[in-house]
């Protein structure tokens, strides 16, 4: 039987195939992976160097050969560089919102956030629309949770577990256990109390975030009397050669984390390192930041490969937007929506692809302009979901994307 990737390394031109059916053809993800570069990551220090421009433009870092002949990253990325045949690249994605905040909105939903509500977030909707698998949660945010990742309008519910810090020394996941003074029956026995004081309450009044509470609890119980959640949050199993590998710090093991998640039935994981921010001293930032990346991406590219998961696991490499073309007064980079990078891999996507372009500076697309809409119709439909699903917010209709086109590149 010929596998998704040999189905897409034959070309779907040479069958007759539209996009519609390349999509139905290549079939549904199971799972997905966001390594979120929180603060905006440099275009210029990362996927898309610019050797040829002057220092106050390309920075001080040097462009490097890639796997793929004329391709070149930060010499920051000499693993992603190493491996850059099993991902595909984006040089020509952009924003049209330059505040933390609604940027980070904005990229994590696929929608551009507005005052009548907030929008719900990839992994929540994943959480609704495909619930919980194994018993674990559906959603799952490494190693904290951040503004972006909240459910909006569909309720606490939909909320992401929260893990904690992996990187730190005897890691728990604080929710996975017992107090010692509490045994297992009469937890149960606490939880049938307050399901029946919640019955009594609910009488008196009805509301979503009752509702959204009354899940939470069940769920947290359901969490702790879990043997395959508490096994899959226990990072410890892990070899410590292939801990090293991903990197013994807090994103490096929220990348590990995630690998052992999704292999135990977890949707969609977030893993988030921040410290891309740079609007001074973008030089020592870069040094300490990317590295760290270049060592958790790469390692997760290669582990879920090696253990038959990358066919099946959407993974990412986002950020909010990227960095201003000229270094500023204060030796960094500030807010730039205008163009930036992302890197994507696996549930079929070809690797080695580099899709669009930048213009000479880095400041704008060139070639090839995608935008946050039309990124958040990829994540959907790789995930078997409908892009043009409506939800309804306090009465009035809610696309779950509106107006984005999957990225045909990418199927």
């Amino acid at each position: 039987m010929t596998s998704r990737r040999n189905f897409l390394r034959i070309g779907a031109s040479a069958l007759g195939l539209d996009l519609p059916q390349l999509l139905a053809a290549t079939g549904p993800a199971k799972n997905c992976i966001i390594y979120f570069q929180e603060g905006g990551a440099c275009q210029h220090d990362s996927f898309d160097p610019k050797p040829d421009q002057p220092v106050e433009i390309r920075g001080a870092w040097k462009s490097i050969p890639t796997a793929l002949p004329g391709v070149h990253f930060s010499e920051l990325l000499p693993r992603c560089a190493a491996q850059a045949n099993k991902f595909a690249v984006i040089r020509s994605m952009y924003s049209k919102e330059a505040i933390h905040e609604k940027a980070k909105q904005y990229i994590f939903s696929g929608s551009r956030p507005n005052n009548a509500f907030k929008h719900p977030v990839f992994g929540s909707v994943v959480a609704k629309e495909l619930g919980p698998r194994n018993g674990v949660p559906p959603f799952v945010c490494i190693p904290r949770r951040d503004i972006c990742a909240d459910a909006g309008f569909l309720g606490a519910a939909y909320d992401p577990f929260i893990t904690g810090d992996p990187g730190k020394k005897e890691f728990r996941v604080q929710d996975l256990s017992l107090p010692a003074t509490v045994s297992l029956e009469e937890s149960a026995s606490r939880e049938r109390l307050l399901r029946s004081m919640d019955e009594e309450l609910r009488q008196v009044e009805k509301s979503k975030l009752l509702e959204g509470m009354d899940y939470f609890y069940q769920k947290a119980f359901d969490l702790v009397v879990s043997e395959p959640a508490r096994k899959a949050f226990n990072i410890e199993e892990e070899p410590a050669k292939l801990r090293d590998q991903y990197g013994r710090n807090s994103a490096g093991q929220g990348a590990l984390l995630a690998r052992r998640l999704i292999e135990a039935g977890v949707r969609l994981a977030a893993v988030f390192q921040g410290g891309y921010d740079a609007h001074g001293g973008i030089v020592e930032s870069s040094k300490s930041i990317f590295p760290v990346f270049d060592q958790a991406f790469s390692t997760l590219i290669e582990d879920l490969e090696q253990r038959g998961l990358l066919d099946s696991t959407l993974v990412l490499a986002i950020g909010e937007f990227g960095r201003t073309p000229h270094i500023n007064h204060s030796a960094g980079r500030d807010h730039w929506p205008g163009v930036f990078s992302i890197a994507a891999a696996g549930a079929g996507i070809r690797g080695g692809q580099i899709i669009g372009s930048s213009d000479a500076q880095g400041g704008a697309p060139q070639d090839r302009p995608l935008s946050i809409e039309d990124l958040g119709a990829t994540v959907y439909k790789k995930l078997g979901l409908d892009p043009h699903k409506e939800y309804r917010s306090n009465g009035r209709p809610v696309k779950m994307n509106d107006g984005g086109v999957p990225i045909r590149e990418l199927f």
